[in-house]
């Protein structure tokens, strides 16, 4: 959440911020509520200092014999009390209206990204690779796939529904493979890798901001305050959630893969065939937590971790700074990087790797130890993904197609495959 010195201090440029992202966060509202709280404590504050006074005046009433005086007076401190009790009732009320509505202002965006309403604005920063060229026509994966036996959609609905999938055979290899080489390539580049619960709860969510804005994407545990977790960026990012860092072991970088469970409740029909849009889907992801004077040369630092994957993998991307209107909610400035899809003809994301600075800290209590000593300060979070297994599957599929339907596995995938350089049909 933004600090409240910033939108008491300085609503104005608050307000700019939400007016770039295009958001209609409730700020005004949030800056009435906050003042008639703070009319509200300080008036609780006034009765309870009268409380204070009369409640001498009594003692010193009954001891100098005025018992008639004494007793007036405490009738009328008993009074006093009840509308203490009403006033307390009255600003816990505001103020959990106005922690009620911080949670639902988003991120403000750093003064580098690009100011626009949509993806139209964002910014292309680099290119690498050659996008592939074929003497035939190349197909989308969800052909490629069910003609070589690896890829069901049809028996997936029946156990499911829309918008998940079954991997046979090399599919279902080829996925395990994509896992275990992003997670072995970050741990080499000095990531700590942790395995984490895959249900979080509720607080775990708002420290991260899915929660309140985003809860119709979320899949709740009925009965529980437990959900699936949409991303790993959840449960790592909260590892340390109410603990206080040494400086001296900043900044920590952790990877970790989950399969992750999104409703797409807001995706209104787009990408409905294929891999691109699920229900469910596997992702290895990065996280960062640093201090606020390095945070930026962690963004790049996390941002060539995703890429070196796609180099990898020889798969051809592009790198770009998402917009004001383009980014998401927690961040305060967004790269996605896109990789090109053959079968489909264009570039489309596989990892977002994001600056958070310290919005998701201060709602997840996240703080550090400076080493020169003073005041606990927050730390500042990033996330990215790297990569998006499936997106990444699908890249490996129609980049590597061939004219006879079968798939040439990049190279530093086959030590993982036993060798295997080509997937061909399976019965």
């Amino acid at each position: 959440m933004l600090s409240r010195e910033l939108w008491r201090g300085d609503p104005d440029r608050v307000r700019r911020g939400l007016d770039g992202r295009g958001s209609d966060a409730p700020l005004d509202r949030l800056l009435e509520v906050d003042h008639t709280w703070r009319e509200a404590q300080a008036e609780l504050e006034r009765l309870k200092a009268e409380r204070n006074r009369g409640s001498k005046q009594v003692g010193q009433l009954f001891a100098s014999g005025r018992r008639e005086e004494g007793e007036a007076l405490r009738a009328r401190m008993a009074e006093l009390g009840q509308r203490i009790a009403d006033a307390e009732r009255d600003a816990q009320a505001r103020a959990e209206e106005v922690a009620a509505l911080e949670l639902i202002i988003p991120n403000l965006p750093a003064d580098s990204v690009p100011v626009g309403a949509d993806e139209s604005a964002n910014r292309v920063e680099r290119r690498w690779g050659t996008v592939p060229s074929f003497d035939f026509e190349p197909r989308a994966h969800w052909d490629l796939g069910p003609e070589l036996g690896i890829l069901d959609f049809e028996r997936a609905a029946k156990v499911a529904g829309a918008r998940f999938a079954v991997l046979w055979g090399m599919g279902a290899a080829l996925e395990r493979a994509l896992i275990a080489f992003m997670l072995d390539l970050h741990r080499s580049r000095a990531y700590r890798e942790v395995y984490v619960p895959f249900l979080v709860n509720r607080q775990a969510l708002e420290g991260t901001g899915q929660l309140p804005k985003f809860a119709d994407d979320l899949f709740h545990v009925e009965g529980t305050d437990l959900f699936l977790v949409p991303t790993a960026e959840v449960p790592v990012t909260n590892l340390h959630r109410g603990e206080v860092l040494d400086e001296a072991t900043l900044p920590r970088r952790y990877c970790a893969y989950t399969p992750c469970f999104r409703a797409e409740a807001g995706s209104h029909g787009r990408d409905v065939r294929g891999l691109i849009r699920q229900h469910q889907f596997d992702k290895v992801e990065l996280v960062h937590l640093s201090t606020p004077e390095v945070s930026y040369d962690e963004l790049e630092v996390l941002c060539g971790s995703a890429e070196e994957v796609l180099r990898r993998l020889e798969l051809a991307y592009r790198v770009v700074t998402l917009s004001t209107g383009d980014m998401g909610f927690s961040a305060a400035k967004t790269y996605d990087i896109e990789v090109w899809l053959a079968g489909q003809g264009c570039y489309r994301e596989i990892s977002s790797c994001s600056n958070c600075e310290d919005f998701q800290a201060r709602r997840a209590d996240l703080k550090f130890r400076p080493a020169g000593g003073g005041k606990t300060r927050y730390l500042h979070t990033l996330n990215g993904s790297a990569l998006a297994v499936g997106r990444t599957l699908i890249a490996v599929l129609e980049n590597g197609q061939r004219a006879d339907g079968s798939v040439t596995v990049p190279a530093a995938l086959r030590p993982y495959l036993g060798g295997i350089d080509r997937l061909t049909l399976e019965a």
